[in-house]
């Protein structure tokens, strides 16, 4: 399995960026994908994610200015990020736990991509 991110990139304050993460390889059952971001001094958070079934997920920092949807076959996400402001300069990773055909509920993360916020 492996998951693919794209998008990223520099933007002002109060701009909008979209990230993307494909899903390819020996999926049997997606159970969950999203987004987690590593910010400068800070762990990790969860910044957005949604599951098989549609139920979304967001952390407070984002909530009103990030969306997440996905494709129809459920193998793609999308992150809108609208309103950024410099505190989301982070890494972004995205994450899936998925059932293969060889095993339960693994995680796999992809690669990051880099958001960086001017103020």
């Amino acid at each position: 399995v492996q998951l693919q991110a794209s998008g990223g990139g520099s933007v002002e304050t109060g701009g909008s960026l979209r990230l993307s993460c494909a899903a390819s390889g020996n999926i049997f059952y997606i159970q969950v994908m999203g987004w987690y971001r590593h910010t400068p001094g800070e762990q990790r958070e969860l910044v957005a994610s949604i599951t098989n079934g549609g139920t979304t997920k967001f952390g407070d920092s984002v909530k009103g200015r990030f969306t997440i949807s996905r494709d129809s076959d459920k193998t793609t996400i999308f992150l809108q990020m609208n309103n950024l402001k410099p505190e989301d300069t982070g890494v972004y990773s995205c994450h899936a736990i998925i059932t293969t055909h060889d095993h339960y509920g693994t995680d796999y993360w992809g690669n990051g991509t880099l958001v960086t916020v001017s103020s």
